[in-house]
């Protein structure tokens, strides 16, 4: 979550803006929906990010993306975007949780 995407844009992510890049958690349960009420509130407090935190718990459905936009990273790891914008994330995402990282995603 905090490595991945920056919680203080609202209706935007880098270069990408509008309500479809919102910065949203879509919990399945309860028990995530306080889970992350608690992160959330946990950052903010910490003022980790230097600005406030906009991330909103939604209800409701969470739908996959379209075929095209499934392992675009890794189909086209030389596209400007990825090379741009998602390739420092993996490296971020990498160095900060060494022990969870996977090389290879998951079919």
């Amino acid at each position: 979550f905090s490595v991945a995407h920056n919680p203080t844009e609202l209706n935007r992510q880098g270069p990408d803006s509008g309500v479809s890049y919102r910065s949203a958690i879509f919990p399945q349960s309860p028990d995530q929906a306080r889970v992350a009420r608690t992160y959330i509130a946990q950052i903010a407090a910490a003022k980790t990010w230097g600005a406030p935190i906009v991330t909103k718990l939604e209800s409701g459905g969470f739908f996959p993306a379209e075929a095209y936009h499934q392992n675009f990273a890794q189909l086209n790891p030389n596209h400007g975007y990825i090379v741009a914008w998602d390739a420092p994330k993996l490296v971020a995402l990498q160095k900060t949780f060494p022990a969870l990282w996977v090389a290879k995603p998951a079919a």
